[in-house]
């Protein structure tokens, strides 16, 4: 599949415009990391298709995500196996797949804290030009804030890669600011 089928077959489960534009922004993280890490351009590519689909079925199968979407939307589309246990290791608690492999383990990494950074970005003036690691630390810190993105996994991501929170945090800014 290439992207625009991704995009289109993405738009065929999700209405939701703010959920397209998580599943976007995610994709985009993975991507940049994929690069940062000297990926193929195959694996860029399984890396922007884990990012993209990994809320496919949270819209219309809510109680059976991630699970519909890894044992039956990818399978039918011809997706690579890492790129859907990628998306049922971002779920854990639902399928009880840790996040193991490189892919996974950013998959996990990218996901609330991308979330999480736009609910940051939609209380900014400038959204993510001239954001600080500052800025979201300090919403961190406000369980009220964004109260529905759990802060663990935030952190468990962080090191999950192997990166200090901060520095993922600045990583993610310069790729949303970009």
């Amino acid at each position: 599949m290439d992207r625009q089928e991704s995009l289109d077959l993405l738009k065929k489960y999700i209405d939701n415009e703010n959920l397209i534009n998580h599943c976007e922004m995610v994709a985009q993280a993975m991507e940049a990391y994929a690069r940062h890490l000297d990926k193929s351009e195959e694996e860029i590519e399984k890396w922007w298709q884990a990012g993209l689909l990994h809320d496919i079925d949270w819209e219309k199968y809510p109680d059976e995500h991630p699970n519909k979407a890894v044992d039956e939307i990818l399978p039918e589309h011809g997706y690579a196996d890492d790129v859907i246990m990628a998306v049922k290791a971002h779920a854990p608690e639902r399928t009880g797949k840790q996040p193991e492999t490189e892919i996974e383990r950013y998959l996990f990494a990218s996901d609330e804290l991308s979330g999480f950074m736009n609910a940051v970005s939609l209380m900014r003036p400038n959204k993510f030009d001239d954001m600080k690691v500052k800025s979201v630390t300090k919403k961190l810190k406000d369980s009220k804030f964004a109260a529905n993105v759990p802060r663990e996994d935030i952190k468990k991501g962080a090191d999950l890669i192997g990166v200090e929170l901060n520095d993922h945090i600045q990583f993610l800014i310069n790729v949303f600011g970009a």
